[in-house]
């Protein structure tokens, strides 16, 4: 086979990258027979646009990890096996740019070589150890125990959940109980034929920046002949010594999540009443009892209250699309309800819609932000909690391509708000940083040896305010939000929980949410924000995400429309600082400051084949008529959009 695939490149039939990719596993002695075969029926067929997108890469890491399909356009008949349509099949998508069964073992294995490193680093001796959660995708189960097995023969101490978990349950885990690592095996919520291995360090949050990029390197540097030997191995041993978490655990996580809530009262006297919608994932395990435990005025909506890996009542279980949650809102007009609350497989992520008038609107990932932070930051100062002389011990921290509303909110509660790279492991870089300089400070200048995890809410916030910087809210404009310090990665149940309070305060004072936002936009300026994705899948694909890129780097437009472009930030520059003074990382990401205090923002996706434009318009503050106001930015924002396709258009030929 091997002077076969070397001829079909020469031909130009498949590329040089799948050729090479192909050797490296079909020379190989001992290659697995499915894989094999599967390689077999694609030649056969002559399927030569499935190969090239199976092989023509490695799969990466990016801003969630490894994702990857591991169902295909065509699934060849080793990997259906006996299963129906629907139906997990019995292997992943072979090939080297699939997330398959090897490609889990060599991201185990890099993993485990980096955690034992780090340890040696330490001076420590101990079994490195691991937990591993999963949703309820296809393959997702499967893929945990193979990561469980792996680390076990390899010399580890595993450990697994009982059933699916949500991802920010894995981050609080693993920080409550001193594992070593964590993986989550999930693809957030990209499409069902998806699916991931989300790698965490010790402290909860995602490996980011340097300590991502030696993962990669080992495994990059991982032969496959060692990944192919672990499928001729007894793994009987393995399986009987994997162990599951006992019930304690969640137990412990629910009673964290309360520490998202700064004012019980609201919940239990004013909730509105909301219905919850996991879309077929993991959201309410966490998110309704912990509701319900509050006193919040919740109904589960059953007919997607199932684990469905294929997701079959919805196109997408995207909370950010409105389709996700229209069925929900259906059913919450039935039962007179005001608010939907939805979350994504792995419970990272939440969606809102709330009833206005007779109709339900659903609110922007930056719209809730927005009322969060305002709620959050007014209570902390009722409770007087916040302060003039402490407001700097304060902060809130989002993405760039995060509404600058934000910003002016913590403005003007005269709050730090500090902007990170895209990707919620960089606001857990910072949180990591918080603690320790608070730990590290109240027991140099007060002798206290602090047990952070252990220590009430009100107290951390004295402390880390005094010493640091308390992060009153996290927020990402894809609806990620994180309202408590002890889980180090967006947290859809804690959402749940924050947004719940934040609009029972509103009902208290009479006011539905698009009142407040009104209220906002008045004191602050309106701000309107969208974001346009162009899927580019497979090779050709990502060739064209690079070309784009590079085209608005090496001729970078003058105007979009009437608008004139008065800078252009490239984060790909090494040199720029984020509000604490520190470097920001570099990433593949460009920001076009506009007249009007437009901007538009431009980067690839770093979990799914597609290039994301992110425009952002705002008004002036204190409009006479808002109203007006929003028509100018409105009118504006049409123009630029328009044009901005065209531009895009013109440079993707």
């Amino acid at each position: 086979m091997l002077e076969n695939i070397q001829s079909l490149a020469e031909e130009g039939l498949i590329k040089t990258t799948t050729s090479e990719n192909l050797i490296s596993w079909i020379k190989q002695e001992n290659i697995p027979q499915w894989v094999t075969d599967s390689i077999n029926q694609l030649v056969d067929e002559e399927n030569w646009d499935e190969i090239n997108n199976r092989f023509f890469k490695n799969i990466s890491f990016g801003t969630g990890g490894i994702r990857g399909r591991t169902i295909s356009e065509t699934i060849t008949n080793i990997e259906a096996g006996n299963h129906k349509k629907g139906q997990t099949p019995s292997y992943a998508t072979v090939g080297t740019n699939s997330l398959n069964e090897l490609v889990i073992v060599r991201a185990t294995m890099a993993l485990f070589e980096y955690t034992i490193e780090n340890l040696m680093q330490k001076g420590s001796l101990q079994q490195p150890s691991i937990v591993v959660a999963y949703d309820v995708r296809h393959f997702s189960k499967k893929f945990s125990q193979i990561i469980s097995d792996t680390w076990t023969h390899l010399g580890g101490n595993s450990f697994q959940f009982d059933g699916p978990r949500s991802t920010p349950q894995l981050s609080y885990t693993i920080r409550s109980r001193g594992f070593h690592a964590g993986v989550v095996v999930t693809a957030s919520h990209n499409p069902f034929h998806d699916n991931g291995f989300k790698a965490y360090s010790e402290d909860g949050s995602q490996i980011s920046g340097a300590k991502a990029q030696n993962i990669v390197e080992k495994y990059n540097n991982t032969p496959w002949e060692k990944v192919f030997s672990f499928f001729t191995i007894d793994k009987k041993v393995e399986n009987e010594e994997t162990k599951i978490l006992p019930k304690i655990d969640d137990f412990n996580y629910l009673s964290a999540l309360e520490d998202s809530v700064l004012n019980i009262e609201l919940l239990q006297e004013h909730c509105p009443k909301v219905v919850f919608t996991p879309i077929h994932g993991t959201g309410a395990i966490s998110s309704v009892p912990g509701l319900w435990e509050l006193g919040a005025n919740i109904k589960v909506f059953d007919e997607q209250n199932d684990f469905d890996p294929n997701f079959s009542s919805v196109q997408s279980p995207n909370p950010e699309n409105p389709e996700a949650l229209s069925k929900a809102i259906n059913f919450a007009k039935k039962t007179n309800s005001d608010v939907v609350l939805g979350t994504d497989p792995d419970c990272d992520r939440v969606g809102i819609a709330v009833k206005n008038h007779k109709k339900f609107e659903c609110l922007t990932g930056n719209q809730v932000g927005a009322i969060l932070a305002e709620y959050r930051l007014q209570e902390l100062q009722k409770k007087q909690v916040l302060k003039p002389e402490n407001s700097k011990g304060f902060c809130i921290l989002k993405t760039f391509v995060t509404s600058d509303l934000l910003s002016k909110v913590a403005e003007n509660y005269d709050v730090t708000c500090i902007n990170t790279p895209t990707g919620f492991k960089w606001m857990a870089k910072k949180l990591k940083s918080y603690e320790e300089q608070a730990v590290g400070a109240i027991y140099e200048k007060e002798g206290i040896g602090l047990n952070y995890n252990k220590t009430d809410l009100f107290s951390r916030i004295e402390i880390l305010s005094r010493y640091s910087k308390y992060a009153v809210l996290c927020a990402e404009e894809s609806y990620g939000y994180l309202p408590l310090d002890t889980v180090r990665d967006k947290d859809g149940n804690a959402s749940s929980l924050a947004i719940c309070e934040a609009l029972s305060y509103l009902k208290s004072q009479e006011m539905s949410p698009m009142e407040f936002l009104d209220q906002l936009y008045t004191k602050y300026g309106y701000h309107l924000e969208e974001t346009k994705n162009i899927y580019l899948e497979g090779a050709t694909g990502s060739e064209k995400i690079k070309k784009i890129m590079d085209s608005f780097r090496e001729a970078p437009p003058t105007k979009i429309g009437s608008l004139s472009i008065q800078k252009i930030v490239d984060f790909n520059i090494p040199g720029l600082y984020d509000e604490d003074k520190e470097q920001i990382a570099l990433e593949n990401f460009l920001i076009l400051h506009l007249d009007e205090g437009f901007r538009i923002a431009i980067r690839p996706s770093g979990t799914e084949p597609k290039l994301k434009f992110y425009i952002f318009g705002e008004g002036s503050p204190d409009a006479k008529v808002l109203e007006d106001e929003k028509n100018i930015v409105h009118q504006l924002y049409q123009e630029v959009s328009s044009e901005l396709k065209n531009e895009v258009d013109q440079r993707i030929k």
